[in-house]
């Protein structure tokens, strides 16, 4: 595999769950606010062997594995073989993904071998192409299907779009939202040079406009559940000051 690196302890890749992160190395968008630019390319192959050894040593310590990139279903069959050996050593498996391969998620699904995927919604549909400066609106959309139909059905136990947002681009939620009907739809602060981030009143104020239950995170505050103009959950912040503020 093309391998881009390893954190053998993470809190914040699968939240509720202490997990090793694996980067596969490659992918075929270059969005300007990626914050992995150092792995988008370049070579580093390992055997799968010796990933599957660092996730081992993790075992103490996690009780699943989250694979990221880059973009990790941009390796196929090394992301198969990684996701079916941390099975094989009882632990769950995650996915970070933009969907421009959904047959690589089709696999893995077909195979028993995800129970978390994060699915990155960048635009509306009508903007992709124009986005990313490649074809991929239809493979992301068929991706989106993929995820949505296996967690109906109880395929995929847990299943998220992320859509990070940035100031100026706030009307473009509503849209997006439309299509995640049914799962855990999340904003996701956007950070980027020269562009001050929308704070979680901001957010919050988007997610106001959703009707939805909406999972917020920003950089100061982790992630917080929020509906109907209340915070429903949130770990390991202030929330009394995130309520101040909201309500001011």
């Amino acid at each position: 595999m093309n391998f881009g690196g390893f954190v053998p302890l993470s809190t914040v890749d699968w939240r509720g769950k202490a997990v090793c992160t694996v980067f596969l190395r490659g992918c075929p968008v270059r969005c300007h606010y990626c914050q992995n630019t150092a792995i988008l390319e370049g070579k580093d192959e390992r055997e799968i062997e010796e990933v599957l050894g660092m996730v081992r040593e993790s075992t103490l310590l996690v009780t699943g594995v989250v694979f990221s990139g880059g973009e990790a279903t941009m390796q196929k069959e090394a992301l198969l073989a990684l996701a079916a050996g941390a099975k094989k050593m009882d632990l769950g498996v995650g996915l970070q993904t933009n969907g421009v391969y959904p047959g690589t998620i089709r696999a893995l699904l077909e195979n028993g071998l995800v129970d978390h995927i994060a699915l990155d919604v960048k635009t509306t549909w009508r903007r992709y192409n124009n986005l990313l400066k490649q074809d991929f609106k239809e493979r992301v959309q068929e991706s989106l299907e993929l995820c949505t139909e296996a967690y109906r059905r109880g395929a995929l136990p847990e299943f998220e779009v992320v859509v990070t947002t940035f100031r100026g681009c706030e009307d473009e939620i509503r849209y997006i939202a439309q299509d995640a009907k049914g799962v855990d739809f999340v904003l996701q602060q956007g950070v980027i040079a020269g562009v001050a981030p929308l704070t979680f009143t901001e957010l919050a104020a988007i997610a106001d406009g959703l009707g939805r239950t909406v999972k917020i995170r920003t950089r100061e505050d982790g992630e917080v559940v929020y509906e109907g103009r209340r915070i429903v959950r949130a770990e390991s912040i202030d929330v009394s000051r995130i309520e101040q503020e909201h309500v001011r």
